[in-house]
């Protein structure tokens, strides 16, 4: 479909990956309607030419109010993390819900077209360099789990209620902002203690890491290109970097030279997955790869981070 025309519906639009969305496709020339209930997100990143509806998408009533019969398109972002919710069956009740409502909505008022962000997570923990087509599927965590039953209901509906989706399988998405994992958490540390920088687990965990600004490319570029009513995509980068790279690129960046101490074992929390490279050869011949290493794009966010919570 051609989104430069389209009126666009974004949930979980004042977080990371959606304020960036939003502002891409109104450059392009898009109509387009956040929906965020601010449980993570930020008012003040929703672009100012896009209309804002402060909504719950576990409520039905909030997602009629942002899910009108204009909208072309559905970007569902909108989810609750293993990082910032203690309550496991919360998370994944809720997370499933969501979904259920958005899609239940979108039959309602007649919107076929939905773009999900899904997680490598769903992947558990598969041999590299992961296709979309590795099975089975051995989510290790409460939110892998929750992000593979959001993606079965969303076969459901494109499959046997005439829908089209495409559904994002993301690696590590790094950019501004951002708060609660890595790169963050090792800039507040050294600004506040420049000589020491405690790791989780053992630094060897390894991962695939985007920046977020290619991650919107990739998300416009599958959904203007791919086809097919249920379309599966990994989103990510051909390299990996490991914990302890993060640490030297963040310690580079801020001009200190701390010790390093590891708390053990092979992986940060339960439900971590310490080694993950996802295929991205099917985004390739679709005609999209990043231009940014993994080690790039972490250097990128590591920028954009350290100058925020300095002045802070």
């Amino acid at each position: 479909m051609d989104l430069s025309q389209s009126h666009a519906l974004i949930t979980g639009g004042a977080g990371l990956i959606g304020s960036h969305l939003a502002r891409d496709l109104l450059a392009r020339g898009a109509t387009v309607t956040v929906a965020d209930d601010l449980s993570k997100g930020d008012r003040d990143r929703v672009p100012s030419d896009a209309t804002f509806v402060r909504a719950d998408l576990t409520e039905p009533d909030d997602v009629a109010r942002a899910l009108t019969p204009d909208v072309d398109v559905v970007f569902h972002l909108a989810a609750y993390t293993d990082t910032n919710y203690d309550d496991d069956r919360t998370l994944f009740e809720e997370n499933t819900e969501m979904t259920y409502n958005l899609l239940e909505r979108m039959q309602e008022v007649d919107v076929s077209k939905v773009a999900f962000t899904s997680s490598s997570t769903v992947y558990g923990e598969a041999p590299r360099p992961t296709p979309e087509d590795y099975a089975p599927l051995e989510p290790i965590s409460i939110y892998g789990s929750s992000k593979l039953a959001d993606e079965a209901l969303l076969s459901t509906y494109a499959h046997s209620y005439g829908f089209t989706a495409w559904v994002f399988r993301f690696a590590n998405i790094v950019g501004p902002h951002q708060r609660g994992n890595v790169i963050p958490d090792f800039i507040e540390k050294l600004l506040a203690d420049p000589s020491e920088l405690e790791i989780l687990g053992d630094g060897r965990q390894e991962k695939s890491y985007l920046h977020v600004t290619e991650c919107v490319e990739a998300m416009q570029h599958v959904v203007e290109n791919a086809d097919d009513e249920f379309n599966t995509y990994n989103l990510g980068t051909r390299t990996t970097t490991s914990v302890t790279a993060i640490a030297d690129i963040v310690s580079e960046e801020l001009d200190v030279d701390p010790t390093y101490t590891y708390t053990g074992g092979d992986r940060g929390w339960t439900g971590d997955v310490p080694k993950m490279r996802l295929s991205i050869e099917k985004l390739s011949a679709l005609g999209w790869e990043p231009d940014r290493s993994s080690h790039e794009a972490v250097r990128r966010a590591t920028r954009e981070l350290a100058a925020e919570l300095v002045d802070e």
